[in-house]
């Protein structure tokens, strides 16, 4: 594990693109494959927001969270979402518990699977709103509420939550308040032929890949802080924000695919979340400004949760990807600002 604290951002940058490379290899010992994942699922991490993994039953999207945990040294707790789940089954609740020495009862915390560094919701949609929401405050505010009292998260603090994208019968959509709280939504799709092969002969075998943490929980603070640092043009902020805003219908800027296809587009936070992760991106790939091709990259895992489609779009089977990319090319950047 990499502990020598770098001295200025400049080293710390140097030392982020180090570890970056480091962590996607020793995950790639374990998981095989969906590379975009695990770029997306890192720069999350860097950015300090939380994330709504889409896929199939089968694509290791648990054992993809947990190897992430392991490899950079945080402490995991998966929580399975069923109907009967409860709020307090998340946050945890005051229990009386009898004093051995007084005999005295009195309340006492006992904390739930949420106070974790990261968390895994799986099957989020299989509970009720009410359970849903008791994520709220945690994945906006870092705490939570019982009884009136409030305790802070671990730090750092993510939440990784699964869907299936496939089963209705039982299942519950998540609240658009709730959904515009997830920085990403990441899909995962199905392998190339010769990595699943590479899988079940290594899922076959008599052991599975044993992996050791790359970087401290407290190099990955630093990194987040360093992340809020890096510099962002004005031209690359204004791309941001007019592509978010081309999404809105019934609004002046909205672009007509907006107007014909969607009923609501994305938040102000939308907005945020690119140029935040952008931010992330530049730093994986050794820059320290974020360029337009930063916000291109992220602009359908950050915006495809947050556009709701009407009627008509749903029923010609418009995907909500395909108008991200009509969004990508009716919006010019103003600015010949460098990426890679």
């Amino acid at each position: 594990m990499n502990t020598a604290a770098p001295t200025s951002d400049a080293e710390l940058a140097r030392a982020l693109e180090q570890d970056y490379h480091a962590v996607t290899t020793e995950i790639g010992r374990r998981i095989v494959g969906q590379t975009a994942v695990v770029e997306q699922m890192l720069v999350t991490l860097l950015a300090g927001g939380n994330a709504l993994l889409m896929g199939v039953p089968g694509l290791a999207k648990t054992l993809l969270v947990q190897t992430m945990a392991e490899t950079l040294d945080l402490s995991f707790s998966r929580v399975q979402f069923t109907p009967d789940l409860m709020p307090s089954d998340i946050t945890g609740t005051d229990l009386v518990q009898e004093d051995p020495a007084t005999g005295r009862r009195e309340l006492a915390f006992m904390a739930g699977p949420i106070f974790a560094n990261m968390v895994l919701a799986d099957e989020i949609n299989r509970t009720p709103p009410k359970t849903q929401s008791a994520l709220l405050e945690a994945m906006q505010e870092r705490h939570v509420t019982i009884q009136g009292k409030t305790y802070p998260l671990p730090d750092p603090f993510f939440v990784f939550a699964t869907q299936n994208p496939i089963e209705l019968e039982g299942t519950y959509p998540l609240p658009e308040a709730q959904l515009d709280r997830f920085m990403f939504e990441i899909v995962l799709d199905y392998l190339r032929e010769d990595d699943e092969l590479a899988v079940v002969q290594a899922t076959t075998g008599p052991a599975a890949a044993q992996l050791h943490p790359v970087i401290s929980r407290e190099r990955l603070l630093a990194y987040q802080c360093l992340t809020r640092r890096v510099t962002v043009a004005e031209p690359v902020a204004r791309y941001a924000v007019q592509l978010t805003r081309a999404t809105r219908p019934g609004t002046p800027a909205a672009a007509p695919a907006a107007e014909r296809w969607l009923t609501y587009g994305a938040s102000v936070r939308a907005a945020q979340f690119l140029v935040l992760a952008g931010k992330a991106r530049a730093l994986t790939r050794g820059r320290v400004h974020v360029g337009y091709e930063d916000v291109r990259a992220l602009a359908a895992p950050v915006l495809r949760h947050r556009l709701l489609r009407n009627f008509q779009a749903e029923s010609e089977q418009v995907t909500v990807d395909s108008l991200i990319a009509e969004f990508l090319g009716s919006i010019t950047p103003t600015a010949n600002v460098g990426s890679a």
